[in-house]
């Protein structure tokens, strides 16, 4: 074991409050040194706490877990973490989901990959404090010193005097010893429940249909509602006939609403597309789908405006274009920025007079459309306003600022709002924007009761938030030895840049060039799965394919060469990647793939990709059969350093390649005068169960390092690598996506 420093103040880590009927209460703020008032807490009180172990007389130890759950598996996951340290036996353990508590926690959400990584030590040292104390009780009770008492699942041991109890018998008296200042974390080889597969603690839960998610929310007396919003991105709301439908038998109200008021100022995920609506309100999901159908409204189109805008802690003022834009258009545009020269985001040595004296040239341009998230849950939420008291359930990624827009919308303090987080049926970023509860807190405010809004799938898929529209311009130079010598990058999108200027092979090439532009647009972006690696990713790893092939080179030495030069003698000081640890995915991969042995008679591509603190390395390999693809094999290596549960952590590098295969090979929107030409399934083309890979495997390098992020590093280097595949299996590169459109 060794040492940690409780840094925390001891009344805002960790209090222990004896419980009525026997145990204790182990109060612990995982992610905030918040401080908390040390009072003594009844037994059925301990739900206002929303970081916490409890331990009762008969040894059941729960351990609340205070991050949204959206199938990452950090409900299982983080707990582990705790109990591991506290040294309990996990068949005792019940984990139960926190509510919204900005008092105890911050960054209680979840996005770019964090949860573990940024909570792994606290949480750690958590459930050592907790087990020093109960050491400290049974050491007083048979008056022997601390360090002859041991630990193993739940129990507390001395070995000398042959005496044994549970957690649960010494829980009352320590509770009033004192929290230690400092504890010993175990070693990585002492872990007993860290590493280990548990499974998830919703599993059951979820294969039985239990009700889990937003849209299962049903309350006494509860409302449906729906909305109305306009069918082009660049139109507003103009007017509409409620009349006819109020008529209608169970329609309780039909009103427009506006989402934020014109002098808010918006914070980053304070994202709307629309931000005037129509609500109809009524006692069934039928009615009031029929009345949505019914309801003529009409629409006009928009003035350019602006609205402040604060990006955590950067402030700007953000203008929305007015205009009916096309995809045609988009594509023209792009073309146009990149062959102009962008902002310089990174220049390494001379880039013109390498250029100038190469021996070998290559230039290539990729593009990617418009994406959009297709959660299988569509947006709902459920809000009851009352004038006391303000109640919210529903999926949520950001719930914290979620509940601060809430609070300058309506007008009330924090305090008075409510959150409580339901299990996410989907989310990568299209539930941090989360416009929706605050429409449903407004309806339910106007026709005061409690309201559930919810989205139809068109709705879903023609009302944002969606992955912008990118093009990425690659240049190369090769010297007469064939070797790399210079890279220039130009990229951009509608409206955002993917770039990552700083990522390999920045840093191995020694003449690099890094620029970048943006095209505005009113089409809402947003956060999307491994958000611009997404895109920087599979442009790169395709063209760095490209120039292995034009250097006569191997992709996967190809790649190692560079890394070794950007280990030995790394150009520029902002490099951040290690590079021994990219190189060791690629290395994994290729032993685990047979890559020098099946290159000769397969189609398999290559890839690797760093992001989220973590390295991901791919291979696929696919086929044509009878004018069919068929993808045979996946193999993914990942370092992300300790990994808390292997099949969960398995289970999300395969959701992330299955999920980034669907998109590479079918996702695409596109736009005519502003209006999203696919509205459902049966347009918007997602990847099929038997267009899956046969085999998916899966396999990590084994560290000491603190975990880092596993949800999304393994999306974004298998777009790269389907399209250096499907070069091998139908012999034309792949600039495009969706590429099944050029098969």
């Amino acid at each position: 074991m060794k040492p940690t420093q409780n840094s925390f103040n001891r009344r805002s880590f960790l209090k222990a409050t004896a419980l009525a009927g026997g145990g204790v209460l182990f109060n612990i703020s995982w992610v905030s040194a918040r401080a908390v008032e040390n009072n003594l807490i009844g037994q059925n009180e301990f739900l206002e706490f929303n970081t916490f172990i409890k331990i009762t007389p008969d040894n059941r130890i729960q351990i609340m877990s205070p991050n949204p759950e959206g199938g990452q598996n950090v409900k299982t996951s983080m707990p582990m973490i705790v109990a591991d340290e506290l040294d309990a036996d996990w068949e005792n353990v019940v984990v139960i989901q926190a509510d919204l508590d900005t008092k105890h926690f911050t960054r209680q959400f979840i996005g770019g990959s964090q949860a573990i990584h940024q909570g792994w030590k606290i949480l750690r040292t958590a459930g050592a404090s907790v087990r020093q104390m109960l050491k400290a009780a049974a050491a007083l009770k048979w008056e022997v010193p601390i360090s002859e008492i041991s630990t193993s699942k739940g129990t507390l041991n001395h070995l000398k005097s042959g005496k044994s109890a549970t957690y649960g018998e010494f829980a009352s008296l320590a509770a009033v010893q004192k929290v230690p200042e400092n504890v010993e974390l175990k070693s990585t080889k002492e872990f007993k429940i860290i590493g280990t597969s548990v499974k998830n603690v919703e599993g059951e839960n979820i294969v039985t249909g239990k009700p889990l998610f937003g849209i299962d929310t049903h309350k006494e007396g509860m409302k449906i509602a729906m909305i109305v919003h306009p069918p082009a991105f660049g139109m507003k709301l103009k007017s509409y006939n409620a009349s006819p439908i109020k008529k209608m038998k169970g329609i309780v109200d039909v009103f427009d609403i506006k989402i934020f008021n014109d002098d808010y100022e918006r914070t980053f995920f304070d994202t709307t597309t629309f931000n005037e609506v129509v609500a109809i309100v009524g006692d069934d999901t039928w009615t009031v789908m029929n009345a949505k159908k019914a309801l003529k409204v009409t629409w006009e189109p928009f003035e350019a405006y602006s609205f402040k805008r604060n990006m955590f802690g950067r402030k700007s003022e953000f203008t929305v274009p007015a205009g009916l834009e096309n995809t045609e258009d988009h594509e023209s545009k792009m073309l146009e920025m990149a062959a102009k020269p962008g902002t310089i985001k990174r220049y390494d040595g001379d880039i013109e007079a390498t250029f100038s004296k190469a021996s070998k040239t290559i230039e290539s341009t990729y593009m990617a459309p418009f994406l959009a998230h297709n959660c299988m849950e569509p947006m709902n939420f459920f809000a009851d306003v009352r004038e006391d008291k303000i109640e919210m359930i529903g999926p949520l990624q950001k719930p914290e600022l979620t509940e601060q827009a809430l609070s300058a919308r309506l007008g009330v303090p924090l305090k008075k709002i409510d959150f409580k987080m339901t299990r996410l049926g989907g989310g990568y970023g299209r539930r941090s924007y989360a416009h929706w509860a605050i429409e449903a807190a407004l309806i339910s405010q106007k026709v005061k009761a409690p309201v559930k809004l919810f989205y139809t799938r068109e709705d879903d898929m023609t009302s944002g938030i969606y992955r912008s529209t990118y093009l990425a311009k690659y240049r190369a130079a090769l010297d007469e030895n064939n070797q790399l010598v210079g890279l220039h990058l130009n990229t951009g999108g509608n409206p955002e840049s993917p770039i990552y200027q700083n990522r390999f092979p920045a840093g191995a090439v020694d003449n690099y060039l890094a620029e970048d532009w943006e095209i505005p647009s009113n089409i809402t972006t947003g956060s999307f799965r491994a958000p611009r690696s997404n895109f920087h990713a599979a442009a790169e790893q395709a063209f760095l394919d490209e120039v292995a092939e034009a250097a006569g080179k191997d992709p996967i030495d190809f790649r190692l060469e560079l890394l070794e030069k950007a280990k030995r003698n790394p150009v520029g000081k902002n490099n951040e990647y290690e590079s021994d640890r990219l190189a060791g995915v690629l290395k994994l991969v290729r032993e685990k793939s047979n890559w020098d042995q099946l290159k000769k008679t397969g189609n398999l591509g290559v890839a690797a990709y760093f992001c989220h603190d973590t390295y991901a390395a791919v291979v696929i390999d696919t086929a044509i059969v009878e004018g069919q693809l068929q993808i045979n094999k996946v193999l993914c290596a990942i370092d992300c350093g300790i990994v808390v549960n292997p099949d969960g952590a398995k289970n999300l590098a395969q959701g992330g390649i299955v999920d980034a295969i669907g998109n590479a090979l079918f996702g695409e929107l596109t736009f005519k005068e502003g209006v999203p030409e696919k509205s459902n399934f049966d347009q918007y083309r997602m990847i099929r169960m038997n267009e899956a890979p046969k085999t998916i495997e899966v396999y990590f390098v084994e560290n000491n390092i603190d975990p880092t992020g596993m949800g999304e590093p393994t999306f974004p280097p298998v777009f790269g690598a389907i399209a250096n595949s499907l070069y091998k299996a139908t012999g034309k590169r792949f600039y495009k996506q969706p590429f099944m459109k050029h098969i």
